[in-house]
């Protein structure tokens, strides 16, 4: 029986990608891969991460552009730079406080 790991980063955290040049904010997180086979296969081996670690969905961005990510726990680094996360999705899912971090919006209860 494995166990599950404590995520390490938290919804609403902005991290950084260790390898590659993207950031996001955190909307979700997976205990463990949870993504298709054919995702995982599509990563070159020799970067390919363990799937006994969480994954976290981001609203990314890049240069060029905003997209949502899935990234291992081992590729990501707390995002240190203060800058505002663009992505368009950004208020359906966050409020930003006055000190810039991201709350995640209260949901309704039925």
């Amino acid at each position: 029986m494995s166990s599950i790991r404590q995520a390490k980063f938290q919804i609403g955290q902005v991290v950084s990608h260790r390898l590659f040049p993207f950031r996001g904010v955190i909307f979700d997180v997976d205990p463990e891969f949870a993504n298709s086979e054919e995702w995982y296969e599509a990563i070159p081996e020799h970067i390919r991460p363990r799937k006994d670690q969480p994954f976290y969905h981001l609203l990314a961005e890049n240069a060029e552009s905003e997209y949502i990510a899935y990234v291992s726990e081992q590729n990501l680094v707390p995002d240190e730079s203060g800058e505002p996360i663009r992505h368009p999705q950004i208020s359906e899912f966050f409020v930003k406080t006055p000190d810039g971090r991201y709350e995640p919006k209260p949901t309704a209860m039925h």
